[in-house]
């Protein structure tokens, strides 16, 4: 009985700060699906990654707020942000294992991204063509065992970066979510060995609690073709 009078006050809690967190508040306000779209629009600003006419893959897109944002930024001049046009000035390929409300201009792909059937189906969508920017929001199901959520959320990164060893072009861009805990420093220096320029950043969306950071791999040492 305590542990779950215990657990409804922490439920409690977390709908309480939810409610009242400025970025949720926000997120309504601008139609978007989650208050993550403004981790991405932050990490945007500051690295200046989007740009038109490029080809971006959004892995762990579920349930759509970064693709909608990635959306809004390549909408064709003369088509107003955030509107129902389909007009992108580019190609947004999102893939997650949970179902995802279409987004005008955004293909989909349902599935795991460890299956090398769903991989498949990601590579044959981008055809011959390399990719600009790579987004990893991917991240497992938690289990509260801080060691082996790092491997797998470690184990996530790893093949988010063995793609954009294969995909991204010379000089592109790889973001990736991890967890500032066991495995950090390898993770660190495996990003450097792939880019030119690799930096950590923590966008004020997300929560201070929370220790999850993004690594921004820049400038893609892959040679060019």
């Amino acid at each position: 009985m305590m542990i779950r009078a215990r657990n409804k006050k922490i439920n409690k809690a977390w709908l309480n700060d939810h409610l009242n967190d400025p970025y949720v508040k926000m997120a309504q306000r601008d139609g978007y699906r989650a208050r993550a779209a403004y981790k991405l629009q932050e990490i945007d600003e500051v690295f200046k990654l989007v740009k038109p006419g490029q080809v971006i893959v959004d892995l762990g897109a579920s349930p759509g707020a970064w693709s909608q944002y990635l959306r809004r930024r390549l909408a064709r001049k003369g088509a107003e942000a955030g509107t129902a046009s389909t007009h992108v000035d580019g190609t947004l390929l999102a893939l997650d294992l949970l179902a995802f409300e279409p987004v005008d201009g955004v293909q989909f792909i349902q599935g795991d991204f460890r299956d090398e059937t769903v991989l498949a189906l990601l590579e044959a969508s981008l055809g011959n063509r390399d990719v600009d920017l790579v987004l990893s929001d991917m991240a497992p199901n938690l289990s509260g065992i801080e060691s082996a959520d790092a491997a797998r959320m470690a184990d996530l990164v790893e093949l988010a970066l063995d793609f954009a060893s294969r995909h991204l072009k010379h000089e592109g861009v790889l973001v990736a979510k991890v967890f500032h805990g066991s495995g950090y420093s390898q993770l660190v220096q495996a990003f450097k060995k792939q880019f030119r320029l690799v930096k950590a950043h923590k966008p004020k969306a997300s929560r201070d609690r929370s220790s999850e950071t993004f690594l921004v791999g820049v400038g893609h040492k892959r040679p060019p073709v």
